[in-house]
């Protein structure tokens, strides 16, 4: 049988070389921790500390602002400094808790986690929400409101995102190899949820290595299995990972439920088992430090709210000042303003190149290839949707389907004529989106 994978997507170089081999290392923290309201798609958290105040490792800072939000906990203990503006990895500046850390790590108390059968449904959900789960790998979405569907009985599949498509990054891969049995138990946990649904680990397979220590783990597992996947670009985004996983197509008006499935990335999957089977709530997670201009590339466990240039400074720093810097994957991931943006819980990786080979790009006339089309995984018309963006022509745009683009970067990748096409279409798209919402 042929590996499970969709129509369309490209081979970048992956990058991965640089950091595979680095197994995770833990780094603690040196300077202040900043801790960003909104880490997440939805309300901002709202703060229940003040300066002066000293916080307790595991303690609650910040509380959900809604029902779509999440709490934030601080990972360190320290002295509360205040609130300040700081540039997010993304680039925008936003409100933050800024904690001393004081070098103790002392711990606030959490009662003792009950037995996984012992637990309701709801005291599952409870846990999950209350720790501040949500989607580790880049989304960001309340993990308690994605496993809250209106239908759980029609849930049908518990897809563990394990492709990790995007070239360089690795810290997914160690999690697997490094932190199986977790990985496993929060499938349980999930499964647990939902009592007609199988679990799917999709795993590319460029990580066979994976895929064995999987299989072995699941072995006595009845309700799991492990997939692997054509290793391509974008396999790890979700519709396509849906479509590969169970040749059920979604577009930009359905959610995964809606196909009877829910898509969840293996650092969320962890931080499930660390919330309900350990009642720890979510500090830390695993970020790849990577790219041809840092000096030793390696994979760190770090705290919340650390400092990024911590990051790089423990991976043996830049070799010559970089060109470009990149939180998250060079395809969707954000140019970063500032190093000393702190790591977040959508925070996978940071990446420093030595050259930027897109500013140096000249961009011609489209030469009406087809390239475009033919990469393209939502099967779209990118160049047609990029002439549109660019006239501001909305309702067109709205017609010819720009709505179902997933902003992969798969066309500008491989466009002759170096046009910024993923650029043009995601800036239509947000505000097409925009209007739809307001209307």
């Amino acid at each position: 049988m042929g590996l499970l994978t969709f129509k369309g997507g490209i081979h970048p170089d992956d990058g991965k070389r640089f950091s595979k081999d680095q197994a995770i290392q833990t780094l603690l923290p040196k300077g202040d921790l900043a801790y960003p309201l909104s880490q997440h798609i939805g309300a901002p958290a709202n703060p229940v500390v003040k300066k002066g105040d000293r916080v307790l490792k595991g303690q609650l800072i910040a509380e959900a602002g809604g029902f779509v939000s999440a709490p934030v906990y601080a990972s360190v203990s320290g002295t509360v400094k205040g609130l300040e503006q700081r540039f997010s990895p993304a680039g925008t500046k936003v409100e933050c808790i800024i904690v001393e850390n004081d070098g103790e790590y002392e711990e606030a108390e959490h009662e003792a986690a009950k037995p996984l059968e012992e637990m309701s449904r709801e005291e599952i959900l409870e846990k999950i929400g209350n720790a501040g789960i949500v989607g580790m790998g880049g989304a960001g979405f309340p993990t308690r409101v994605k496993l809250s569907p209106k239908e759980p009985e029609k849930i049908e599949y518990i897809i563990a995102n394990c492709a990790e498509c995007e070239p360089y990054i690795t810290a997914d891969y160690r999690r697997m190899l490094e932190n199986t049995q977790e990985l496993v138990d929060g499938m349980r946990i999930v499964l647990a949820l939902f009592p007609n649904a199988k679990g799917i680990f999709a795993v590319e397979d460029n990580k066979k290595d994976c895929i064995a220590k999987l299989n072995e783990v699941v072995s006595n597992e009845p309700r799991m299995d492990v997939k692997a996947l054509m290793t391509k670009y974008p396999q790890g985004a979700e519709r396509q990972l849906i479509f590969a996983v169970t040749k059920r197509a979604i577009n930009s008006s359905m959610l995964p439920a809606d196909a009877g499935c829910i898509v969840d990335n293996v650092e969320t999957l962890i931080g499930i088992h660390n919330a309900v089977a350990e009642n720890r709530p979510l500090m830390e997670r695993v970020v790849t430090v990577s790219g041809d201009d840092i000096a030793a590339p390696a994979n760190f466990k770090v705290l919340l709210g650390t400092s990024h240039q911590e990051l790089i400074d423990a991976a043996g720093g830049f070799i010559e000042p970089p060109q470009k810097l990149i939180s998250g994957g060079p395809m969707m991931g954000f140019a970063m303003v500032s190093a000393d943006a702190p790591v977040t819980k959508t925070s996978s990786s940071i990446l420093a190149f030595k050259e930027d080979v897109v500013a140096k790009a000249m961009e011609t006339a489209c030469i009406n290839c087809a390239r475009c089309v033919d990469v393209c995984p939502s099967r779209i018309i990118p160049s047609r949707l990029a002439d549109l963006a660019q006239r501001h022509d909305e309702e067109a745009f709205v017609a010819m389907n720009g709505l179902e683009c997933v902003e992969c970067g798969s066309c500008s990748y491989v466009c002759p004529a170096k046009r910024p096409l993923k650029q043009a279409i995601g800036s239509m798209r947000k505000t097409a989106l925009a209007n739809k919402r307001k209307k």
